[in-house]
């Protein structure tokens, strides 16, 4: 799915918050469309006509090779039984150790330093939630090596 398609589950996604800084990072007046939130019928008949499909597109294609040729992703696999989203989950453990952690830093040419959001600015992190968190704590911990060791027995390592 893109955003194109109206997903208010990507209207909320990564995609919507890297766009952002590319377009700041140009200087590109379409910011203001893209920040504009057209899931709600009452946004689509307002501003619909503001548009720019092609144009999206390509912002799109950027996102996706940017991603593509500069990350990498890793992943684990839960119990789950383990409380994984919300103030209480693992994830906010996870970011609120990120987020505090002095030696953790974005480099210079990091994309996110041109955000108009200046939480994720300050934070060098691509999100806002969490980032006071609680950091990850001994049953953290033992969580995360348990679920590293299942990770790896899934993936006959």
């Amino acid at each position: 799915m893109t955003r194109i398609s109206q997903n208010p589950l990507i209207e909320a996604s990564s995609e919507k918050t890297s766009a952002e800084p590319l377009l700041n990072k140009d200087n590109d007046d379409y910011l203001k469309i893209w920040e504009i939130n057209f899931t709600p019928s009452k946004n689509k008949k307002l501003y619909g006509d503001r548009r720019e499909i092609e144009k999206e597109k390509k912002i799109e294609e950027a996102i996706t090779k940017i991603l593509r040729e500069k990350f990498s992703f890793r992943f684990i696999i839960l119990d789950p039984h383990v409380e994984r989203m919300g103030s209480k989950g693992l994830e906010s453990a996870l970011i609120g150790t990120l987020a505090s952690c002095k030696l953790c830093k974005p480099s210079p040419n990091w994309l996110g330093n041109y955000s108009p959001v200046q939480k994720i600015r300050e934070s060098g992190l691509w999100l806002v939630q969490h980032l006071k968190a609680d950091p990850v704590n001994e049953k953290d911990k033992e969580i995360i090596l348990k679920a590293v060791e299942e990770t790896r027995k899934w993936l006959k390592l």
